[in-house]
């Protein structure tokens, strides 16, 4: 996010004022960030293709803006991330590249508007922001924000956006939940005829193996700690956790998924690396993490640390790890 160097107090002038937006506040800066323009250690998006297939097929076409809609934790906005990704790198038709994926945040921008009493000021700034910019891609996770609630004073800046949409000046790819999207978007008939939607499915457990081994270099990169364990073990490992957070076995399945609900576990694992001072995560570490998850409920704890115990006994054996 790029720092804001302006006060609430001024950002309300320049909202309220008709003079030049460029040369003297950006909403991008205060509520975007440049996602093509971020740092990826692997792809954000791994066993996404056809739902990036399906995204970049409806930014080509005129007059529609993609939306992204599914349970929560099941990598919508990972999926927005790996187009990112792929700009980067090149590997996108031609008339992607080139591009930026600008992500704007909704929920911040909306709740600041509302406090200040702007009304629709700032949503308008941040359109003809936007129009004024060469191939940019909008991206507003929490899309269902902008439709507001009007029957209790809520303020709907989805109106804001339908003229930009229509005429094809703003791209945007759009992300929210099922319910949210059934709830607030269905309801405006205007909005949703400008928005294609496309449902992303919970990934399945080999899908999210492969999430979780191609995602392991970020989380080792961003800790500073190292699972050095063979390609084979590390599979295991992986597979385990996956196996174990299976849909019937978690906590408040309604908000847990694939593959965020291993992440929980992994992440974990990597926290008790650091702070038992280690640069290493060892299956002590591991073991700490599987007993003392709050993502699957009790009983399922007690058979996976049995299993745990018996399909890894060589490792705990060669460790020392007291269980």
């Amino acid at each position: 996010m790029v720092e804001n160097l302006f006060d609430e107090t001024e950002l309300n002038n320049v909202a309220n004022s008709s003079t030049s937006i460029s040369k003297n506040f950006k909403m991008i800066d205060r509520y975007g960030e440049i996602l093509t323009d971020k740092e990826y250690i692997t792809d954000p998006a791994i066993a996404r293709d056809e739902e990036i297939k399906k995204t970049m097929l409806t930014l080509f076409t005129p007059e529609k803006s993609p939306v992204l809609v599914g349970k929560p934790g099941i990598g919508k906005t990972a999926i927005v991330e790996g187009i990112a990704y792929r700009i980067q790198r090149n590997e996108v038709p031609d008339a992607l590249k080139g591009f930026k994926i600008i992500k704007i945040n909704a929920v911040a921008m909306v709740g600041s508007i509302v406090s200040e009493g702007n009304q629709d000021a700032k949503v308008q700034l941040l359109i003809e922001e936007i129009e004024q910019l060469n191939k940019t891609i909008l991206f507003i996770d929490e899309t269902h924000t902008l439709v507001g609630n009007k029957e209790n004073g809520g303020l709907d800046f989805a109106n804001i956006f339908k003229p930009s949409l229509s005429r094809g000046d703003i791209k945007m790819i759009g992300a929210t939940t099922t319910d949210e999207f059934d709830y607030y978007i269905v309801k405006d008939k205007a909005f949703l005829r400008r928005l294609e939607r496309i449902d992303i499915l919970e990934p399945n457990a080999e899908m999210t193996l492969k999430i979780l081994m191609g995602t392991l270099p970020k989380i080792e990169k961003t800790t500073g700690a190292k699972f050095n364990y063979s390609s084979f073990i590390t599979e295991q490992v992986m597979k385990f956790i996956v196996d174990m957070t299976k849909e019937y076995n978690r906590i408040f399945e309604s908000a847990s998924r694939y593959p965020d609900v291993c992440f929980v576990i992994i992440t974990k694992m990597f926290s008790f690396a650091i702070f038992d001072n280690s640069n290493e995560v060892k299956f002590k570490h591991i073991w700490e993490a599987v007993k003392n998850t709050n993502t699957v409920y009790p009983d399922v704890i007690k058979k996976y640390t049995e299993i745990f115990k018996i399909q890894f006994k060589r490792e705990l054996e060669e460790e020392n790890v007291i269980i």
